[in-house]
């Protein structure tokens, strides 16, 4: 074997396993605490988890500056959220997909979208999947709120589907954060999970 043919000897540690699931609530520090009503949906596909900047060069125009000079880069803001195609039909997933809609408090099946937007539209929404030495890693969307609206897409002999967008918010109070965030755990003897140790910088 060459000397460049191998891998991180914690390579087990870091992969990622399965699908995952989505959850309304989720405490990192007691990952089996969730609730069964906490489940959103189910999926189909997998799950995309997205956190991508966007910046600008302020050297683009500036003459004989070198492209990508990383001291006049800026970061303007970030696209973060979850895409995935729920298999739900829930008037809770119904909701979320539709982004600005009420459940008839007289008619709790029965959704109504709405015209206006609410700050209270938005909520937090997490994803959780497996590792594969027993631990797990975690995003959070804050104040994630569908861009895609409702469209169910049904077949012949086959399960109605429905894709989803989400995206985080951030608002007046929360203007200098990024709105997601992660955490990566290890196995611990009782079953829970750890964090891994990592000391990447």
């Amino acid at each position: 074997m060459g000397a460049f043919t191998r891998i991180p000897a914690d390579t087990f540690e870091q992969i990622q396993t399965e699908a995952g699931m989505l959850l309304y609530k989720f405490d990192p520090e007691n990952p089996t605490s969730f609730k069964e009503e906490d489940i959103i949906c189910p999926t189909t596909g997998g799950v995309t988890i997205r956190c991508v900047p966007t910046t600008s060069d302020m050297g683009e125009d500036v003459d004989n500056c070198p492209a990508n000079l990383l001291e006049l880069k800026k970061i303007d803001g970030w696209d973060c959220g979850l895409e995935f195609t729920s298999l739900g039909t829930s008037p809770k997933s119904i909701r979320l997909a539709l982004g600005a809609a009420d459940v008839d408090s007289n008619d709790p099946t029965h959704i109504i979208p709405r015209r206006d937007l609410k700050v209270s539209d938005a909520q937090d929404v997490w994803w959780v999947g497996d590792r594969a030495d027993g631990g797990m890693v975690a995003a959070v969307v804050r104040k994630a709120l569908s861009t895609s609206g409702f469209s169910l897409k049904t077949s012949k002999a086959g399960k109605g589907n429905t894709s989803v967008n989400l995206t985080g918010h951030v608002t007046l109070d929360t203007q200098g954060q990024v709105p997601m965030e992660f955490w990566s755990t290890g196995p611990t003897e009782d079953g829970g999970t750890e964090p891994s140790g990592d000391e990447d910088v």
